[in-house]
């Protein structure tokens, strides 16, 4: 087997130090955003056999079809896994600039579909619709832009919350860009069964993961439909576990106790599922008393938590030696992960400690193809789903 691996691009700004913010909340770091810096981190994604960079969506963070557009250029084989928001844009343009982006790139555009879990910054962008609301337009949004990409004639469509009429596409993308989808409630989970090719979820114990993964796949099943499962996590590795696990005190000293109260209160009020099972992990920071001890907040072998003090979404990272990592990777793999979507403080740096310390424990196991023998990325076939092609519409 070969596990899949992606980094994270912030287009929110990067720092050698945890942020507070994010999904919601304003985010910025003491690394501006640059089209420079993040050609950097590309770049290193690159060089260190990353298949593809997720790109982050809303207010708090730089657009998303924008920046990774203007990074193709300056990479050669690295995917762009784009965050988008349904509601925001009608289906039609989305598959056309999802056509457009395969074609320029040479077919390296994965899609992050994101349904939007905060009302109040979906109100900013002139969005009202509630979460159930949101989800069932996400279905309609996905069923037509599906049927745009079969390419099987004009595509009418009226739903409740998605009309077309006669949509066409003047080009198709060449590979369908596979669909990512994450979300934890049951609303979420009706979507992704229907019409996503990749389940993710952030960061849990193995066991909860395992939950997740049957639950999903027993909703896809029901379709007739089988999904790959992709985890995101943060990492802190080392040559060692006390290495590692003096850069996740580190990272923890440097939270003032009144950032982590604020990001705390402004958290709580998500209405996200993920996010609500994100702070359960860690009790609402309720055992952070501003000190440096960070294996107080590891909640199985090698799962921190700190990470989610202070930042939205994602909250928790792999913390330990470079082998230890590779057998967590191991445990989730074994539950019915595929896909690794990683991120490290800076991510720059992070890139390296992962590609020279974690990527070569896992091609020893088996885990991962190993790279050609002048470093350059192994040349992937297209994601291709199983699922079959969704019906024409009339």
């Amino acid at each position: 087997m070969s596990l899949r691996f992606h980094w994270f691009l912030p287009t929110y700004g990067d720092s050698r130090n945890l942020m507070a913010g994010g999904h919601g909340s304003s985010m910025s770091g003491d690394r501006p955003a640059t089209l420079k810096y993040l050609n950097q981190i590309g770049a290193a994604a690159e060089t260190n056999g990353f298949e593809a960079v997720l790109t982050p969506t809303g207010q708090w963070c730089e657009d998303a079809w924008l920046t990774t557009a203007m990074m193709i250029d300056a990479t050669e084989t690295l995917k762009f896994l784009v965050a988008l928001r349904p509601g925001l844009m009608s289906p039609t343009l989305a598959a056309q600039m999802a056509a457009t982006f395969q074609w320029q790139s040479q077919g390296r555009l994965l899609l992050n579909v994101v349904t939007g879990g905060e009302s109040a910054e979906q109100r900013t962008y002139g969005d009202f619709h509630d979460k159930e609301q949101r989800y069932a337009r996400c279905g309609e949004f996905l069923d037509v832009i599906r049927r745009l990409w079969a390419n099987t004639g004009p595509v009418t469509f009226s739903g409740e919350h998605v009309q077309v009429e006669n949509a066409v596409l003047g080009r198709f993308p060449d590979p369908v860009p596979p669909i990512f989808f994450g979300g934890s409630s049951p609303a979420a989970g009706t979507v992704a069964a229907q019409f996503a090719d990749a389940y993710l979820t952030w960061g849990e114990p193995p066991a909860a993961v395992a939950t997740k993964i049957d639950w999903i796949r027993g909703l896809a099943q029901a379709q007739g439909r089988t999904l790959d499962y992709g985890i995101r996590l943060h990492v802190i590795s080392r040559d060692t576990a006390e290495q590692a696990w003096a850069e996740a005190g580190r990272l923890l000293g440097a939270l003032d106790p009144e950032t982590v109260a604020t990001a705390q209160r402004n958290l709580a009020r998500s209405e996200s599922e993920g996010q609500r099972r994100m702070l359960e992990l860690h009790g609402g920071g309720s055992s952070y008393t501003g000190s440096g001890d960070a294996r107080a907040l590891e909640i199985s072998p090698n799962l921190w938590t700190g990470v989610g003090l202070v930042r939205g979404g994602a909250g928790t990272a792999l913390v330990g030696s470079h082998e230890e990592v590779a057998e967590r990777i191991a445990e989730y793999a074994a539950v019915g992960c595929d896909h690794f979507i990683l991120s490290g403080y800076p991510h720059l740096e992070e890139t390296y400690q992962f590609g020279e310390g974690v990527r070569p424990v896992l091609e020893r196991r088996g885990l991962l193809t190993p790279r050609a023998l002048d470093g350059s990325q192994v040349v992937r076939t297209p994601f291709i789903s199983g699922d079959p092609a969704p019906a024409g519409a009339s």
